[in-house]
């Protein structure tokens, strides 16, 4: 019985080092650029608001009482725990997903403090009909997925929905407040919602279908290349050579302080949260 020998799916590298580029490769790495251009332009072209306050309200939809009600209780709360919680109202989510756009947007912003994580952004696109609780790395065991969504579902849109902006924001952030600075006891109380919220996970998808992506095209150079320490140079002086194309990308020109004395802390956000729509 004669068996037949199994190819590697992968082009093997030849003597001396070289190797067979074919349609597959090409089609891959044509396929990161892709990528790479697609999120770099889409990162270029958002135009977030400076962050000029702890209520930045670029969409009007805030009396300037509640702006000032809001801004001492959001104060107060940073002064006595060190959490930076910042509501945002935009005039326009500018085509994207509002997951996607308030985790860039408090990327950009660097809510909380670098070491803890303790940030937090409310943010509001009227425009859109969307609001959506994001929250840092440091505070997500406390201010949870399911907490954060029954917030908007009972305290933020049935206000949003009757027109009463002020209201829903803030009962929306004393809501908040309470959850951060009190015994979680009460919350774990509420009765849990009947659906879950997957958008943190749909918002990540394009990021999981990249990171395949890229595995691939690495193991292609890898054998290219004859290890992956040189994989790993020849990455990097390809980098250089086109221009530095795979860094300051995703900034968007800083921002963080419009000479008003706020800033953010340099936290970071990996997509906890959730959102909500009225």
């Amino acid at each position: 019985m004669t068996v037949k020998a199994r190819r590697w799916p992968f082009p093997l590298p030849r003597s001396g080092g070289g190797y067979g580029r074919g349609p597959a490769a090409a089609f891959l790495l044509a396929l990161v650029a892709t990528a790479l251009l697609a999120c770099a332009a889409a990162a270029a072209e958002l135009n977030f608001p400076p962050l000029s306050g702890r209520v930045v309200d670029q969409a009007n939809i805030l009396s300037p009482d509640t702006r000032a009600a809001l801004t001492a209780k959001l104060k107060d709360l940073e002064d006595k725990s060190g959490i930076q919680l910042v509501v945002a109202t935009v005039a326009s989510l500018e085509g994207q997903e509002i997951e996607p756009y308030a985790n860039q947007l408090f990327r950009t912003w660097r809510l909380g403090e670098a070491k803890k994580n303790n940030g937090v952004l409310f943010l509001i696109a009227p425009k859109e009909h969307r609001v959506r609780i994001e929250v840092g790395y440091g505070l997500e065991g406390t201010l949870t997925d399911a907490t954060s969504k029954i917030i908007i579902a009972n305290a933020v849109a049935p206000r949003f929905k009757a027109g009463d902006f002020n209201g829903g924001v803030t009962r929306g952030v004393d809501d908040v407040i309470a959850v951060l600075t009190t015994d979680s006891a009460d919350w774990q109380k509420r009765p849990a919602l009947r659906e879950e919220d997957d958008s943190s996970f749909l918002a990540l998808l394009p990021l999981l279908l990249f990171g395949v992506i890229f595995l691939l095209v690495f193991i292609q150079i890898v054998h290219r290349q004859g290890g992956i320490g040189r994989a790993l140079l020849f990455m990097l002086l390809s980098g250089r050579s086109s221009g530095g194309g795979f860094s300051g990308g995703f900034s968007s020109g800083g921002g963080f302080s419009s000479g008003g004395g706020f800033s953010g802390g340099g936290g970071s956000s990996g997509g906890g949260g959730a959102s909500g729509s009225w």
